[in-house]
């Protein structure tokens, strides 16, 4: 399965169930806002290995709310200790989606540890995250979005043809803040 696939069944999955969707930086962050740009989705720009944490802290920010965050796995190599986060704080409204196409596709695709030995399900599992699963197609993509914990998609190298992302970051914040915060008291 193509990355732009998987992304484009997380961001009707993540519509239908009304979720915030905090986007990797790269590629992944493009096609996401080439496959449905909406202003539920924060797309993360020059902020590698943060997109667990953020949508984690959105979570815990919002426990009303569903929150996704889409992550690679060079980013998730180089935040580990997300992971012991998420399990430790166990949300059941936050799922993070590890695509793991085994490099780092948005710098010229140079292989990461999980082309070869290393496994982020496994990484998950012995964080102590309760809820861990691996999809390779469509359709077990589909089933897992509504869970919690990680999700491991295994992806084709390889981006889309897709166009840069036409906002500033402080267009991105302030469009997704609209939508994300909580109302405020009436007085």
């Amino acid at each position: 399965m193509r990355r732009i696939e998987a992304i484009t069944i997380i961001t009707r999955e993540a519509e239908s169930q009304g979720a915030l969707l905090v986007g990797n930086i790269g590629y992944p962050s493009r096609e996401l806002y080439a496959v449905g740009d909406r202003p539920n989705n924060f797309y993360m720009l020059g902020s590698m290995g943060l997109a667990s944490s953020i949508g984690l802290g959105l979570a815990l920010a919002l426990p009303k709310r569903r929150v996704i965050a889409i992550d690679g796995d060079g980013s998730v190599l180089m935040n580990l200790g997300s992971l012991a986060t998420i399990a430790d704080q166990a949300n059941e409204n936050y799922l993070l989606v590890i695509l793991d196409n085994g490099c780092y596709g948005s710098t010229g695709s140079q292989p990461t540890c999980t082309s070869r030995r290393s496994d982020l399900a496994a990484v998950a599992s012995g964080a102590g995250v309760s809820e861990v699963k691996v999809a390779t197609t469509a359709s077990e993509v589909q089933s897992c979005m509504k869970g919690k914990g990680v999700l491991v998609i295994k992806v084709e190298i390889g981006n889309a043809e897709v166009g840069v992302i036409p906002l500033s970051p402080e267009e991105i914040m302030g469009k997704f803040m609209a939508i994300s915060a909580p109302p405020s008291p009436s007085s």
